[in-house]
């Protein structure tokens, strides 16, 4: 890993785009025991609505479930 800063970006009604030289520990909970998977990108997308299929991944089915998010407090 670098010292280069990571960033989060909430999209709206979408996932959380994470940029940066990141390492992601992923446990696959349908597969107990399986190990952790190790993935290592500059930018992912993480599911924020809860129903992908590949979770802790976005495959984009926020949109087709119509996910919204609700704005920040003021």
């Amino acid at each position: 890993m670098s010292d280069e800063a990571v960033e989060v970006f909430a999209c709206p009604n979408g996932p959380f785009l994470v940029r940066g030289d990141i390492t992601l520990d992923v446990d696959d909970a349908d597969n107990p025991g399986g190990g952790a998977q190790r993935d290592q990108r500059r930018v992912v997308a993480l599911c924020r609505c809860g129903a992908s299929s590949i979770r802790p991944y976005c495959d984009g089915t926020h949109k087709v479930i119509g996910f919204r998010t609700v704005p920040p407090a003021r």
